[in-house]
C-alpha cells in the first residue's frame, strides 16, 4: 500500500490551499484516513482525521479554518485549509489505517506547506 500526497506550497497569510492524498495497493478497507503535520523542532501533531463512516476529528488549532474530507470509493483523503497562518508552516503527512489482513497504519512521504507572513 502507498500514500500519496500532493498540494502543498508556498502561500501568504489568509490565503488557501488544498491537499490531497490517494491510497493504492492491493486489496484493502479503510477505516480512517487523515492528516499530521510536524514544523521544524516540534513533534509531529495530529491535524485532522475522517473515518470511512465519515466521523472527523480536528486539532483545536485548526477547527474553523480546516476542512478534512474522503472519497471511499477512490480512497482518497482531502484537506482544505483556509485562513492559513504562519505556524500553520511544516511538512504535512497523510496518514491511513488500513484492513487487508489486519490493522495498519500508513504514512505518505509529506507534502510542504509555507505560509509567508
Amino acid at each position: 500500500v502507498q500514500l500519496q500526497a500532493s498540494g502543498g506550497g508556498l502561500v501568504q497569510a489568509g490565503g488557501s490551499l488544498r491537499l490531497s492524498c490517494a491510497a493504492s495497493g492491493s486489496s484493502f478497507s479503510v477505516g480512517t484516513m487523515g492528516w499530521f503535520r510536524q514544523a521544524p523542532g516540534k513533534q509531529r501533531e495530529l491535524v485532522a482525521t475522517v473515518t470511512s463512516g465519515g466521523a472527523t476529528n480536528y486539532a483545536e488549532f485548526v477547527k474553523g479554518r480546516f476542512t478534512i474530507s474522503g472519497d471511499t470509493a477512490k480512497n482518497m483523503v482531502y484537506l482544505q485549509m483556509n485562513s492559513l497562518k504562519p505556524e500553520d508552516t511544516a511538512v504535512y503527512y497523510c496518514y491511513a489505517r488500513l484492513f487487508q489482513r489486519f490493522w495498519t497504519n500508513y504514512w505518505g512521504q509529506g507534502t510542504e506547506v509555507t505560509v509567508s507572513s
